[in-house]
């Protein structure tokens, strides 16, 4: 089978992380947009991208791009794509897309046209006039920007964001991909002395203990194209060896800490599904009181936001707090994801640098603070 066009959507904000990894793999990037990055390739690159992307939140192929100004021209268009390269005669196709700043702005019509069309070239490549659809799920998105069409399969099938570690997690809990982009703009290295004093389920410390090992955050699940008839599993049984071979072994290990004690022994729990526990200290600790051992090194948390008001003078009161305890750390260099847009006033001081990022929906600020050598 010929390369295609590959398509990983992603937070926004975490473009060049996923641009960055699709290169490590060996792969040149076709285009970087906000929201996804493309690139060309094979099953062999869907495979190893789906286990490596630390960022990425799904790995599609493009099957058809084209303009649509009217629903006749999305129909032809759909129906022009060469579906059954990918489908068999009892394949699932669920519909689903978005629409954004076009003509055809009305998803639920652009949902049944494009199903319709699929139809329509699946009866005439495989010969048959109904299907039943109750083999392999192949997932079609479509996605119209600016009278532009792309038509996608899914071929992760859950978010790669759910890594298979987190069965449980808090009541506020920061994404995986998200997590990883956290600690990778702290620059952690197995030599580096980690720290997350507001560990939470462990999102942060388990992404970071992740990386240190260079364990591919996907060996630990499966993906949906691993069902589909026209994938040679030898390919993902080859990026799996590949990714184990890949792994590092490395002592060291990430410290993290919470109030709560059921946080800190959920921490230890998720850190064992993922298989890091022996790189994952998790412990009880109030963050006014924490004082790390090391005298230099990396802090990264993800306080609570406060959505209502009484929550929001909680989560300022609580930034207070970390200001007086990080302040007396002059040697760690400090990284605090909050929506809060008055953060730096409450925490007491200016960051040095911010970063733009989302959590899900929620926009938010990664507040970067150094230490006066990392300055200069």
């Amino acid at each position: 089978m010929e390369p295609f066009k590959i398509v990983v959507p992603c937070l926004f904000g975490l473009e060049s992380f996923v641009a960055r990894d699709i290169r490590r793999l060996g792969y040149e990037t076709d285009a970087v947009t906000d929201g996804r990055v493309s690139f060309f390739g094979d099953f062999s690159a869907v495979a190893r991208a789906n286990l490596n992307l630390r960022e990425g939140e799904r790995v599609l192929i493009e099957v058809a791009n084209f303009q649509a100004l009217t629903f006749d021209e999305l129909f032809e268009g759909t129906k022009a794509a060469d579906w059954a390269r990918f489908i068999p005669k009892d394949g699932a196709f669920p519909v689903t897309g978005h629409a954004l700043k076009s003509r055809l702005f009305s998803v639920p019509d652009c949902q049944s046209i494009v199903k319709k069309a699929v139809v329509d070239k699946l009866r005439q490549t495989h010969r048959v006039e109904w299907f039943a659809e109750t083999g392999p799920k192949f997932p079609i998105e479509f996605f119209l920007f600016h009278d532009r069409v792309s038509l996608l399969l899914d071929t992760s099938g859950e978010g790669l964001h759910k890594r298979g570690y987190r069965e449980n997690a808090n009541m506020a809990p920061l994404r995986e991909t998200l997590a990883s982009a956290i600690v990778k703009t702290a620059r952690f290295f197995p030599d580096v002395n980690f720290y997350d004093p507001m560990c939470g389920s462990g999102t942060i410390a388990i992404e970071a203990a992740l990386l240190g090992a260079n364990i591919a955050p996907g060996l630990r699940r499966s993906f949906l194209v691993e069902q589909w008839p026209c994938f040679d599993r030898a390919l993902m049984r080859a990026a799996r060896e590949e990714a184990l071979s890949a792994i590092r072994r490395a002592d060291f290990v990430v410290h993290a800490s919470d109030i709560d004690p059921a946080m800190a022994e959920l921490t230890k729990k998720n850190a064992a599904l993922a298989g890091v526990s022996h790189h994952v200290e998790a412990t009880v600790c109030d963050v006014k009181h924490f004082r790390p051992a090391a005298e230099r090194g990396v802090i990264a948390c993800n306080p609570p936001y406060g959505e209502r008001m009484l929550e929001r003078s909680e989560a300022q009161a609580l930034a207070r707090v970390m200001g007086r305890a990080f302040s007396a750390l002059p040697g760690f260099n400090c990284y605090i994801i909050t929506s809060d847009e008055e953060f730096e006033k409450h925490f007491g001081r200016r960051a040095t640098k911010k970063r733009k990022m989302y959590n899900g929906m929620i926009k938010c600020d990664l507040y970067q603070y150094f230490t006066p050598r990392e300055r200069r």
